[in-house]
């Protein structure tokens, strides 16, 4: 197979994604806690903290606001972190992935199983954080339930955006890049904490077109009980990244196993 050949989708990704689920289940509360504190710490602090400081937007209070942003940032966050750290120490320090080539699986069977599961780890941080807001009472609206399709796909484009470099990394150090240089400003431009109206316009327009802005449009206008103005924008940049960050990861995925 060359690799710029295109996926080729085999049901034999679902062992190596149910074997990642079994190694997960013995660390299931830690692995949660930890993917979930930092979104969590920030929904409540910044929720409660700044939310007495600043006036309603839009109507709503602005815990509930943050919400939208939180789900998104949570979801892209332990997404990220499945699919750099924890895959890399299955690719490169454990050797996972070397022994699972040894059995009856293609290199695309291995890619597809990781996009999966981190992308699972994802929807489970974002569906957190739903719980959460459900339980402190910033959110009552029913529609929060149908977030969490976008959360999934959400979790899915981080996913592969992350294993893209995971296919470019030598050593855990070079995550700091995507976390510094990608991820964290990828954030503050997006809409997660003010809406994107208040960035200049020559920061804003290129910031529209971002996936975590996507994600951020679909899901706050169902938190906040109402539908998004114009979802098919924001689904169709969604899926274009899922697209190409998965096609891409496995090219270079390819390329860094053939090596």
């Amino acid at each position: 197979m060359t690799g710029f050949a295109l996926p080729r989708p085999s049901v034999r990704f679902v062992p190596i994604y149910r074997r990642n689920l079994l190694v997960w289940r013995k660390l299931a509360l830690p692995s949660v806690m930890a993917n979930v504190a930092e979104p969590l710490i920030t929904l409540i602090a910044f929720g409660y903290g700044l939310g007495r400081l600043l006036p309603e937007i839009g109507g709503v209070p602005y815990i509930t606001f943050l919400v939208g942003g939180a789900l998104c940032m949570s979801t892209a966050m332990s997404a990220s972190f499945e699919s750099l750290y924890s895959a890399f120490s299955r690719m490169h320090v454990q050797r996972t992935w070397d022994a699972l080539l040894n059995a009856p699986l293609e290199l695309d069977d291995v890619v597809a199983a990781e996009c999966a599961w981190a992308a699972t780890k994802g929807l489970l941080a974002g569906a957190a954080i739903a719980i959460v807001a459900l339980a402190i009472g910033a959110v009552r609206e029913p529609m929060l339930l149908l977030a969490l399709p976008v959360v999934a796909l959400t979790g899915f484009v981080f996913a592969a955006i992350g294993l893209c470099f995971n296919a470019l990394a030598r050593s855990y150090e070079f995550f700091a890049y995507y976390f510094t240089l990608v991820l964290t400003p990828m954030i503050f431009l997006s809409g997660v904490y003010y809406p994107m109206t208040v960035l200049p316009d020559w920061l804003a327009a290129p910031a529209r077109w971002l996936p975590m802005s996507a994600a951020v449009e679909l899901a706050r206008p169902l938190v906040l009980g109402r539908w998004p103005e114009a979802p098919l924008r924001a689904l169709l940049l969604l899926g274009a990244y899922a697209l190409v960050g998965y096609y891409l990861a496995l090219v270079l995925t390819r390329r860094r196993f053939s090596n």
